[in-house]
């Protein structure tokens, strides 16, 4: 288990869900709200937030690395392939959530995934041509994917960097994004 972070008083504040421990912690910091380039990275991101669905984000931080040995490190093509073989390979792996829905529309959505990418020369491309609001985005991922409610859908174009992500008002990172505005 990670250890709960402490900040002291002249370190800046992150929102109260990032205080909980390390992982979080240094998602919160480097990762949350920073816009992702690779495909890889954004398959990553799309499948974990298929997983989180229900569950707590802590919990499949903690699960992070497994899930990335048990995805072939979220290489779409490799993803894509995937057969009931690997289906039972993955519902016995006690790293990771075990839901078969869930391991299903990944390997579906990775196959979804390489279409759209190939389409537009790269996934990031793919998401810049769409439209910003999270209202107008929502039925375009519950058609394109999987396992993509609005919930699921809001969470990864958050984590992207694609909408705005709602920070505490005392969190460092909201001083940053008020800048930028």
């Amino acid at each position: 288990m990670a250890a709960k972070t402490k900040q002291p008083s002249d370190m800046p504040r992150r929102c109260p869900w990032a205080e909980e421990d390390s992982l979080l912690a240094k998602y919160h910091d480097e990762e949350w709200g920073v816009p992702v380039k690779t495909d890889a990275a954004h398959f990553e991101r799309l499948s974990l937030e298929v997983f989180q669905a229900g569950l707590s984000w802590r919990t499949i931080l903690h699960k992070r690395a497994t899930f990335r040995a048990a995805f072939a490190h979220f290489s779409p093509r490799k993803v894509a392939a995937f057969t009931e073989k690997d289906i039972r390979r993955l519902l016995g792996d006690a790293g990771i959530v075990r839901h078969r829905g869930k391991i299903e529309a990944t390997i579906e959505n990775a196959g979804r995934f390489l279409v759209l990418s190939k389409a537009h020369g790269g996934f990031s491309t793919y998401l810049e041509s769409l439209p910003g609001e999270l209202e107008a985005l929502r039925p375009i991922f519950r058609k394109e994917f999987r396992f993509m409610g609005p919930k699921i859908t809001e969470s990864y174009l958050e984590s992207v960097g694609k909408i705005p992500t709602p920070h505490n008002w005392q969190c460092w990172k909201t001083k940053i994004n008020t800048k930028r505005t």
